[in-house]
């Protein structure tokens, strides 16, 4: 059972994470990604808004809102049961004021850049380049600039 508990390679993960693409595209759905849930949150919260779209079927999309809690459900389940070490949820430097003010513009940085984007991180960088989506190839690169940017900046604050 080490192979399970421990670290995977990145020939393992990354096919198993890959295959949801054929799986997606075979079902009838054109996008993948953790902000597109938020469309589906948005549409039961605002259902007469008119910034939604015309065509959002909610029914055919309400995946996407598990999608997202079983992310934090199953980082939740790994850590309580998959893990022998002690995590906490934030290194400690960030329960400080200038810890919180870095997370805080990390935050809008990546709100920004996903609406920006048309999308997020996972969406562009999974599901946009396996359909050799020329704007997702724009948009992941300038995710890793970004980040590197902010990386540098903030260390040296």
């Amino acid at each position: 059972m080490d192979w399970f508990f421990g670290s995977w390679e990145w020939y393992i993960a990354g096919p198993l994470i890959g295959l949801f693409v054929p799986l997606l595209l075979l079902i009838g759905n054109k996008q993948l990604g953790v902000s597109a849930s938020f469309e589906n949150i948005c549409s039961v919260i605002m259902p007469g808004s008119k910034n939604l779209y015309q065509d959002y079927l909610l029914t055919f999309n309400a995946w996407k809102v598990f999608f997202v809690f079983g992310i934090a459900f199953g980082a939740y389940l790994a850590v309580t049961f998959l893990s022998s070490a002690d995590l906490q949820f934030l290194p400690e430097e960030y329960y400080s004021i200038s810890g919180s003010i870095k997370l805080f513009i990390g935050g809008l940085l990546v709100g920004f850049g996903t609406r920006y984007a048309n999308g997020c991180t996972s969406g562009h960088a999974i599901f946009g380049l396996s359909v050799l989506s020329s704007a997702s190839l724009k948009a992941t690169l300038s995710f890793f600039a970004g980040g590197l940017i902010y990386t540098f900046i903030s260390n040296l604050l």
